[in-house]
């Protein structure tokens, strides 16, 4: 799995310009490729078996896109983002810090001349650099806590593109279990809202 997400993001970034390239991220009546970078934060909760309420954290993320059709404005988005999860309440604090990959389909939608609007909808694959459990601000044993490092779920939301400036606002329902465990089915889902640039 690993090896194929590496294969998708090395070909966004190796296909050749089959049209002109976007000097200020999306052009809707265009083919184009075009790159980004994202900073933003993240609402996190985990839910299921397991409630916990939400944490606040930070998104850092590099972006490429391509248009993927040639009668309308649909691309395909991936890239790199580092995101804090986790989840925090009362006594407990819940650390998830993870390397995300996701694999977003947009449509372009022209809301004036100069803004489009992009509603996305896609898979994304996490992996947890780190993750950290904490009750009455001790550290829980790692034998005693054990995350699930390997994560994947859906991103649904919408972006907003003004010239090269970039917004978004979505949700990540997550499907995998956040807790390595048959007995306990726990998900970390977020809310995130993100600013950026796209070239």
């Amino acid at each position: 799995m690993k090896k194929l997400l590496v294969s998708i993001v090395a070909a966004l970034m190796a296909v050749p310009m089959f049209a002109q390239y976007s000097s200020g991220g999306f052009e809707l009546d265009k083919e184009n490729l075009y790159y980004g970078v994202r900073f933003g934060g993240t609402i996190a909760s985990v839910g299921g078996d397991v409630s916990v309420g939400s944490k606040v954290g930070l998104t850092l993320a590099g972006v490429v896109g391509l248009r993927v059709s040639h009668s309308s404005p649909v691309f395909l988005e991936s890239g790199l983002y580092y995101t804090q999860r986790g989840a925090k309440e009362d006594n407990i604090t819940i650390t998830h810090d993870n390397l995300e990959i996701p694999i977003l389909v947009k449509y372009g939608i022209k809301a004036t001349d100069d803004i489009a609007v992009l509603p996305f909808i896609g898979p994304y694959f996490a992996y947890a650099v780190s993750s950290e459990y904490k009750y009455k601000g001790e550290t829980v044993p790692k034998d005693q806590f054990r995350p699930n490092r390997n994560n994947m779920g859906f991103k649904l939301g919408c972006g907003v593109e003004y010239n090269k400036l970039y917004a978004e606002l979505g949700y990540q329902f997550a499907v995998t279990n956040f807790v390595d465990s048959d007995d306990i089915t726990a998900h970390n889902n977020a809310l995130f809202l993100n600013l950026g640039l796209n070239f």
